[in-house]
């Protein structure tokens, strides 16, 4: 089953062709889209893209070993790791970017007026604007001109601590001051003041630290360049390429600095604390040696260091030998008792024990070698061997030689240690003499002593403080400079172009697509192909001249609308001799008599029934054929005004006012074979006429007397008059006007054919646009002429 016409959906063809009928709401679109993108790449300020990676150290991942550091990792140096999303969060915070806005004054602007936009001035500024006397945290604004003889004019002063504005202009000089209603104000050239910006408005504008400060944390962004690795991406946006740049390498600066500054903040503690101590000590040391002179001088004493020196030297001394007598003296005893224990006979004695008697060591090694002899032939034989018999008598002959020799020692030994006892109990005595100027001496020298040891250390403390802040490295490695293309960001041209010709040529695509689908009339034969009633041609729509439409909703008043002539071959012609071909063979093909008589109606007031009538009834007269044209409008009239709307006509012959026939039929001057039977006068009842016998005879009368007889009703449905004639005609066209007729009321057509309303009823549709040396159907539907 065919949809139902509001149920149709446009195709991507039927779009084509409607676009390509519209082609010059194209070219509007396309310069209007060119023009709007044009204006927008001119106001817009062109923002370019600097981006910079650096290597932030870690440690953690080994970023900071080296040779150098670990020699001083003892000293509890560079044992803190970095943490590289800290470190980003880091360089993303506005305290950083104040630091940079402050060291870049970025809150000052310097600007000249162009064609489009402003050109921003950023180091090339021909002058500098110093607002020393106003508040640094309220902005100000200004514009500057230059003029000859170093002499300025300042216009647009606006202070906006109390949002107040000065409109008249100021005179002055450079580097003057100049009084405005909040302060002084000076304005000093720059290297690049030249004639070039003289009578131009430099403008000059200082914004608040913190709005300035959170629009450069906002336009900056910092990433990780790869999640295994430790290069961040530092990427920002700016309409000058010299400030992006020298942001990131400023943002760079700081951030090291502040890393020092961070690392080193113990180390500068430290150090303060080290140099007040020492501070302290030094004065401490040169009282204790004061203290010191002045009790060797009061007391006449001598060097008691020295003397004590070489007391202690020589008790150390009388220690030392005293210790190791007693070491001797010892295992001696041990080496004694080892020999005297019957137990060990068999066994070797211990050598090298460190008695520092040379026969002794040499009478053990003596009886250890021929022990071993003796133990080997007794492994081989037995004791009555008489070489082992020998040997058993040494071993005992040299065993207690070796007792008497550690013997003899062991009271040699004791005679030292008891001559050494009392050689320090000498030492000892002696410097126990004069025990309170000692004690208090020797209390002296001990602070002496302690704060020295003290001084020494914080001495070297210091050092190494120093080779800590020394070793304190920046913690990043600048691995891409900033950097970046020349072609700004924003606005890209390329893409804003392509996206201005895509508008360009979609947007009537969607003008026509919404129109069409809000259309709801018949927009063309497609729109009549799900009704099963036949279809006799259709006339394309046209226009004259005069750019005016010959098919319009109002009645024709001269004779240009009838545009059939014998020979002419255009388009319009021949669409009505296809219309008329179509018509004899529908005729034709009934299968009854020669069928004469012909209605035209329609469902619309103009939809060119009148138009339709005359032309065909023309073209059939040039075929040969004899036609008249009947006006049964009787409520308008409209074909009457072709013959100048005459008073006699049909409804007086109706009305028995005429009896003759001849006497209503109005030769046409166009073509000899057509005649045209008027309205004649305008009756108040004209459904009553047609129901009338004369009607009916009026109509055989012309059969009689021509080939065709066309009758040009009233629109049905809305009248009578259509019906009623419609039952006495051979055949029915109904005319469909496209772009008029709502699509809606197709199917009241096709309920009136399957009722047979109309005898032999087919459709003409009228008013199709003509489109590229051809006429079809309307809007694009349906392609090549068809002509059936």
């Amino acid at each position: 089953m065919k949809k139902s016409p509001e149920e149709e959906f446009i195709r991507i063809q039927d779009l084509w062709y409607m676009s390509v009928a519209k082609w010059h709401w194209f070219a509007i679109s396309l310069a209007i889209s060119l023009f709007v993108a044009f204006i927008y790449v001119s106001i817009t300020a062109p923002i370019y893209t600097r981006s910079a990676s650096v290597l932030i150290k870690d440690n953690s991942k080994g970023g900071m070993s080296s040779d150098e550091i670990s020699t001083f990792s003892d000293m509890g140096l560079f044992k803190s790791n970095t943490n590289i999303h800290n470190e980003i969060q880091t360089l993303k915070s506005p305290l950083l970017m104040q630091e940079v806005v402050q060291r870049l004054k970025l809150y000052e602007n310097y600007s000249i007026d162009g064609f489009f936009r402003e050109k921003v001035l950023y180091k090339n500024a021909p002058v500098r604007v110093s607002v020393d006397s106003l508040s640094e945290a309220m902005p100000f604004s200004c514009s500057i001109e230059l003029l000859p003889q170093n002499k300025i004019k300042i216009s647009r002063l606006i202070f906006n601590s109390d949002d107040s504005k000065v409109s008249e202009i100021i005179d002055g000089a450079l580097s003057e001051p100049v009084n405005t209603p909040w302060g002084k104000i000076i304005i000093s050239a720059t290297s690049d003041c030249s004639g070039d910006f003289s009578g131009k408005q430099i403008l000059y504008s200082k914004g608040k630290l913190s709005n300035v400060v959170n629009y450069y944390t906002k336009a900056l962004n910092v990433f990780l360049a790869d999640e295994k690795a430790s290069i961040v991406d530092i990427v920002i946006n700016d309409v000058s390429i010299q400030r992006a740049e020298d942001i990131l390498n400023t943002l760079i600066t700081v951030y090291n600095e502040n890393w020092v500054k961070d690392k080193n903040q113990v180390a500068v503690n430290t150090s303060l604390f080290i140099n007040e101590r020492l501070n302290v000590i030094e004065n401490e040391l040169g009282n204790v040696d004061d203290n010191i002179s002045e009790f060797k001088s009061e007391n006449l004493m001598p060097d008691i260091q020295a003397a004590s020196n070489l007391y202690m030297a020589q008790s150390n001394e009388n220690s030392t030998k005293m210790l190791a007598l007693s070491t001797q003296y010892t295992i001696a005893g041990y080496i004694l008792s080892y020999l005297k224990d019957s137990n060990t006979k068999d066994k070797l004695l211990p050598a090298n024990m460190g008695i520092e008697s040379a026969g002794i060591e040499k009478q053990i090694d003596e009886y250890n070698t021929i022990l071993l002899r003796y133990n080997t032939i007794l492994a081989n034989s037995s004791d009555k061997n008489p070489l082992a018999q020998d040997l058993a008598q040494s071993l005992k002959t040299l065993r207690n030689g070796v007792i008497n020799s550690v013997e003899n020692l062991s009271v040699s030994l004791n005679t030292q240690i008891k001559d050494i006892q009392k050689s320090d109990k000498e030492t000892t005595s002696r410097i126990a003499s004069s025990p309170k100027q000692a004690k208090h001496l020797l209390s002296i020298e001990r602070q002496q002593k302690v704060k020295e040891a003290l001084y020494l250390f914080l001495l070297q403390k210091r050092e190494e403080n120093e080779l800590s802040q020394a070793f304190t490295a920046y913690n990043t490695k600048l691995i891409v400079p900033p950097a970046g293309s020349m072609f700004p960001t924003v606005p890209r041209k390329m893409p804003i172009l392509l996206a201005t010709v895509i508008i360009g040529f979609l947007l009537p695509v969607i003008i026509i697509f919404i129109k069409e689908n809000l259309n709801t009339t018949v927009r063309g034969r497609k729109d009549l192909t799900f009704l099963s009633i036949p279809f006799i041609g259709e006339i394309p729509l046209i226009m004259n001249r005069k750019n005016r439409l010959l098919l319009k909703n109002k009645p024709p008043k001269n004779r240009d609308d009838i545009i059939v002539r014998e020979g002419k071959q255009d388009y319009m012609n021949e669409a009505f001799r296809v219309i008329r071909t179509n018509l004899d063979f529908i005729l034709s093909t009934n299968g009854e008599k020669h069928q004469k008589v012909i209605m035209f109606t329609s469902f619309n007031i103009g939809s060119g029934k009148t138009f339709t009538i005359m032309n065909l009834a023309i073209s059939m007269a040039i075929k040969g054929k004899k036609v008249v044209v009947v006006d049964l409008d009787m409520r308008k009239a409209s074909l009457s005004t072709y013959i100048g709307s005459p008073p006699i006509g049909v409804s007086n012959y109706l009305g028995n006012m005429i009896d003759n026939v001849e006497y209503i039929i109005k030769k046409e001057s166009v073509h000899p074979n057509l005649d045209i039977v008027p309205v004649g006068t305008i009756p108040p009842n004209p459904a009553e006429l047609l129901l009338s016998n004369k009607f009916s005879e009026l109509l055989d009368s012309l059969k009689e007397k021509y080939d065709y007889v066309f009758l040009d009703c009233t629109p049905a449905e809305i009248v009578a008059d259509a019906s009623i004639v419609g039952k006495i005609t051979d055949l029915t066209i109904f005319v469909v006007r496209s772009g008029l007729m709502d699509r809606r009321m197709l199917p009241e057509i096709g309920i009136m054919y399957e009722r047979k309303q109309f005898n032999n009823m087919t459709l003409l549709l009228n008013g199709t646009q003509y489109r590229q040396g051809r006429y079809g159907y309307n809007y694009g539907y349906g392609g090549n002429y068809n002509n059936h």
